[in-house]
């Protein structure tokens, strides 16, 4: 019976040490990125008040905001795209990122207050939305190249936002604003 007992406790161990093993290889990030211009007709607007879901952790003058792991599982996420001067900005719903056609391009994007986002879908990857983290803003579900979404930032803060079904996934993203 004692030899049973450290057999168990052997294979316990080794259970742990491959679970951790692999755990630890899920959490860095791709470098996949792609980024997509183009005008947009702006088919609903959002008008609800912003509330930032934390303040961007950036230096003045344009550094990179901390995400605190937001983006640790999003394949083509490759830093901030800085947009500041830009009145209009567009985003692609369904880029190619996440293993398939789950993802925002850019992932991530630094905005001057009073800029608008634009959230074009491509029409890959099945029905997507855009919804805020802290539910200021969200779109409806929609699977149609061309569908666009947006939203007018007022308020400085780091807008985090995702697809909702398809977070899990890493379909995530967010706005920057200064």
């Amino acid at each position: 019976m004692r030899n049973s007992e450290s057999t168990r406790r052997a294979f316990a161990a080794a259970v742990g040490t491959v679970a951790v093993g692999a755990l630890a290889g899920c959490t860095g990030s791709g470098n996949e990125g792609t980024t997509t211009e183009g005008e947009s007709g702006g088919e609903s607007t959002d008008t609800a008040t912003d509330t930032p879901t934390d303040a961007p952790t950036s230096e003045s003058g344009g550094g990179e905001a901390s995400f605190d792991g937001w983006f640790d599982d999003v394949s083509n996420y490759d830093g901030v795209v800085d947009e500041t001067g830009t009145s209009d900005v567009t985003v692609t719903v369904g880029a190619s990122g996440n293993n398939g056609n789950y993802a925002f391009a850019p992932a991530a994007v630094r905005v001057d207050s009073g800029t608008t986002v634009v959230w074009e879908w491509t029409g890959e990857g099945g029905s997507h939305n855009v919804a805020a983290d802290d539910g200021s803003f969200e779109s409806e579900m929609v699977g149609e190249s061309g569908h666009t979404f947006e939203h007018t930032f007022e308020e400085a803060g780091t807008y985090k936002y995702i697809c909702t079904p398809h977070k899990a996934m890493g379909m995530k993203g967010a706005v920057v604003v200064e």
